[in-house]
């Protein structure tokens, strides 16, 4: 009799125990739904400023729409990925309405900071690899051939089309040739644990990308750049060389020397590597802002073609050998993100920051949205065969 009481008793307790923190969860979305009705306002009045010819003092407005944006999405676990690219659009709509903040300060052109920067994401890099890293090599060599052949085939033949069809200025034709010309990045490893794809075979993949990027993507610019700009493969090779080879390999001796003895370096590359993106990305809109103005429009969408052609052609490359579709994945996913921050620190090396640029700056906030959408949508999919090359 005694035990058949006590269980209303505890279950009043037990949700007596809880009401609290339902509380506090509810009162957490209420608050993250409120700045997203703020964001709806603050774009409100962003567009009636545009529309009645106060653009020019509408900046504010749409900076701060952003970081609503980004703060509301927060409190969304299905939105969360989203908030670094919606920051970057913050920062980027900062440095396109104030770019005299983002080109220099006193006698310091921010510019010379593209290359250290890009130094310091592939030294991080290099302190998270291993020669684990390269096994996939031996164990599935079919799917790493296949996937740097279509990195390295697909987005350069694709960029330069886009680029011939585009009317642009020959510097500004050559970024979009270059960001196709670029190896993989470090979000593309992200997307493919999303997307339910073979994560092993995306860090192979990049990594190796990524090495043979020195020698592969100035003789690419060579052959399909070269009506566009001046191209001194020699040169480039050495840029390159000094952004990755060498800091990756740092980071690999790093790594060997030191294993499990920095864990705070583990915790702090992946927010430095952000933050330098974002920074490389601020000050090349800055410095090309008068271009974007008059061409942002076009080179969003060529440069969005440009990405999807990347994640299909990948795609169906990789089905066309048989690959598995879970290994498919990863190839679409592999040659649709690029690494736009190399393509920005080449421009750099080469004087045209502010033109050939522009493109590497576009693709890579643009990338991390689709990349997140495609992801999203695999997630939700298991693939049809699990079988790994």
């Amino acid at each position: 009799m005694g035990s058949g009481n006590s269980w209303p008793v505890r279950r009043i307790s037990f949700n007596l125990y809880f009401q609290p923190l339902n509380t506090r969860v509810l009162k957490k979305k209420k608050l993250f739904l409120t700045v997203l009705g703020l964001a709806a306002l603050l774009l409100l009045v962003y567009a009636v400023m545009v529309l009645s010819g106060h653009i020019a003092n509408a900046g504010p407005f749409l900076v701060l729409f952003f970081v609503a944006l980004a703060a509301g999405f927060y409190g969304f676990a299905h939105l969360r990925g989203y908030v670094y690219t919606i920051m970057i659009f913050a920062a980027v709509s900062l440095a396109m309405y104030y770019p005299e903040y983002f080109i220099s300060v006193g006698d310091f052109r921010l510019t010379r900071l593209i290359t250290p920067l890009i130094q310091l994401i592939m030294f991080g890099m290099g302190t998270s690899m291993s020669a684990r890293d390269f096994e996939s090599v031996i164990k599935a060599p079919k799917g790493v051939f296949i996937g740097v052949t279509a990195q390295f085939i697909i987005m350069p033949l694709s960029g330069f089309i886009l680029a011939s069809v585009s009317d642009f200025p020959p510097e500004i034709a050559a970024g979009i040739v270059l960001i196709g010309c670029s190896p993989s990045g470090m979000a593309s490893n992200v997307m493919a644990y999303l997307a339910k794809a073979n994560l092993a075979l995306s860090l192979t993949i990049t990594a190796i990308a990524t090495l043979l990027a020195p020698f592969l993507t100035p003789v690419l610019m060579k052959f399909l750049a070269g009506e566009f700009i001046e191209i001194d493969v020699l040169a480039m090779m050495w840029d390159i060389v000094k952004m990755i080879i060498i800091p990756i390999g740092a980071g690999l001796l790093f790594n060997k020397l030191l294993h499990g003895k920095a864990r705070w370096l583990d915790l702090a590359m992946p927010v430095v590597s952000m933050l330098g993106i974002a920074l490389i990305i601020v000050v090349i809109t800055a410095a090309g802002r008068d271009s974007l103005l008059d061409i942002g429009l076009v080179l969003l969408l060529l440069v969005l073609f440009h990405n999807l052609f990347g994640y299909t052609l990948g795609y169906w490359y990789a089905r066309l050998f048989r690959l598995p579709e879970r290994d498919a994945r990863t190839v679409a996913i592999e040659v649709g993100m690029q690494n736009g921050g190399l393509a920005s620190g080449i421009a750099n090396s080469i004087g045209k920051i502010a033109t050939m640029g522009l493109a590497p700056a576009i693709f890579g906030p643009l990338m991390n949205i689709t990349g997140s959408i495609l992801a999203s949508y695999w997630h939700k999919r298991e693939p049809k065969d699990k079988k790994v090359s």
